[in-house]
C-alpha cells in the first residue's frame, strides 16, 4: 500500500469545496503532470469528478449563470494515487469532503463530531472561501456563507497541544473578478487577512506558531466566469456570474497551487521525519517509502508555488523549505 496523506476539505454548504477539488484534479495534467508523475483517482473518485467536471464546464453554456455545482449530501472520500508514470504509486492523497450542512445549526451531534474528528486526523486542511461573499456588498454575506467564526472555533477545539506540523490552505474560489491585476489580487489578500484575523491570530499564538503552516492560494475555478451581481430573495443572497465573452470556455487557473503546496509540505515532513519521533498517535506517517522520483517531482513542484498576486505563505515557511 502506498503511504497515505489525509486532507480535509472544509467549508460551509455552497462555498465551492467540490468545485475546488474538481478543478485541482483537472489541471494536474497540464501543470505537475508535465513531470514524470501521474495522479490516478480510484474508480469511484474518477466517476464523481468527471460528472462534476461536466457541470463546471456547462457553466459556460449560458452567458449568465449562478456560478456553482451541486454540493454533496453525504461524506465522501476522494482517493488519488501518486507515482511515477508506468509504475506502482508510492503516495496516496486521501481528500475527505462532507456536506456543508454539517456546519449548520441543523447539524446533529454525530455530524459535528465527524467534522471534529476529520480535522484531528488530517495532516492538511483546505478551507474553501467564497470570494464574492467575502468581497461584495462590503462583505455583508461573508459571515452567513463562509462562517469564519465557526471555522475558527473548530480549529480552536482541535488544534490543542500540537506536537507535529499541520498545513492549512485558505483557498478563495470563484475569484476571477478579483484577480484581474496585482492591485485587485492584493485587495483580496488583504480582505482575507482582515476577515479571518481571529483564525490567523490563533495560528500565530505561541503554542501553534511552531507547528501550523498557513497559506493563501486564490483559485479561479472556471477562469472565464466573473461575478456579476447579487439578488436577494427572502433574506437569502443569490450570486450571479457572467462569461468574459460569448465564446469563452472553461479554463480554470491556479487550481493546482494547493496541490503544489501540499507536495512541498509533504516532502519537507518526509525529510524531517528521519530526525523526529512523532509519537504513536500522530496522524502524520513517516513517509520513508518515497522513492527518489516522488521526491524529485515534489521538489520540482515546489518551484511552481506562486508567492505574488494574492498568493502568500502567512506563517510556517520553515515547513515548506525543501532546498
Amino acid at each position: 500500500m502506498p503511504q497515505e496523506i489525509k486532507i480535509a476539505m472544509l467549508g460551509a454548504r455552497g462555498v465551492g469545496k467540490t468545485s475546488l477539488l474538481t478543478a485541482m484534479y483537472e489541471q494536474f495534467e497540464s501543470t505537475i503532470g508535465q513531470t514524470n508523475l501521474q495522479l490516478t483517482p480510484d474508480l469511484k473518485s474518477a466517476a464523481i469528478l468527471q460528472e462534476r467536471l461536466g457541470e463546471l464546464k456547462s457553466l459556460t453554456d449560458d452567458f449568465e449563470a449562478t456560478g456553482g455545482i451541486v454540493g454533496t449530501n453525504d461524506p465522501r472520500s476522494f482517493i488519488f494515487d501518486l507515482g511515477r508514470k508506468g509504475t506502482k504509486p508510492s503516495l496516496r492523497l486521501h481528500f475527505q469532503d462532507f456536506p456543508g450542512t454539517y456546519l449548520s445549526i441543523q447539524a446533529n451531534p454525530k455530524e459535528r463530531e465527524f467534522v471534529k474528528n476529520l480535522l484531528t486526523e488530517s495532516v492538511a486542511v483546505l478551507v474553501a472561501v467564497d470570494a464574492p461573499a467575502l468581497m461584495e456588498a462590503d462583505g455583508k454575506w461573508h459571515e452567513k456563507i463562509n462562517r469564519p467564526q465557526q471555522i475558527t472555533q473548530l480549529f480552536r477545539s482541535v488544534y490543542q497541544d500540537l506536537k507535529s506540523p499541520r498545513l492549512v490552505i485558505l483557498a478563495p474560489v470563484r475569484c476571477e473578478k478579483y484577480m484581474q491585476d496585482a492591485t485587485s489580487a492584493n485587495a483580496l489578500l488583504k480582505r482575507i487577512k482582515d476577515k479571518y484575523a481571529n483564525l490567523l491570530n490563533l495560528f500565530s499564538s505561541d503554542a501553534l506558531l511552531p507547528w501550523v503552516v498557513s497559506v493563501v492560494t486564490p483559485i479561479q475555478t472556471v477562469g472565464t466566469v466573473v461575478f456579476s451581481h447579487i439578488e436577494v430573495a427572502n433574506g437569502t443572497p443569490h450570486f450571479y456570474f457572467r462569461k468574459t465573452s460569448h465564446d469563452a470556455e472553461y479554463s480554470p487557473r491556479n487550481s493546482e497551487q494547493p496541490l503544489r503546496y501540499l507536495l512541498r509540505f509533504a516532502l519537507k515532513i518526509q525529510i524531517e521525519s528521519r530526525n523526529w519521533n512523532w509519537g504513536p498517535f500522530s496522524p502524520i506517517r513517516l513517509w520513508l517509502g518515497w522513492d527518489n522520483h516522488i521526491k524529485e517531482a515534489a521538489r520540482q513542484s515546489a518551484y511552481g508555488c506562486k508567492s505574488t498576486w494574492g498568493f502568500t505563505v502567512l506563517q510556517g515557511e520553515k515547513w515548506l523549505s525543501v532546498e
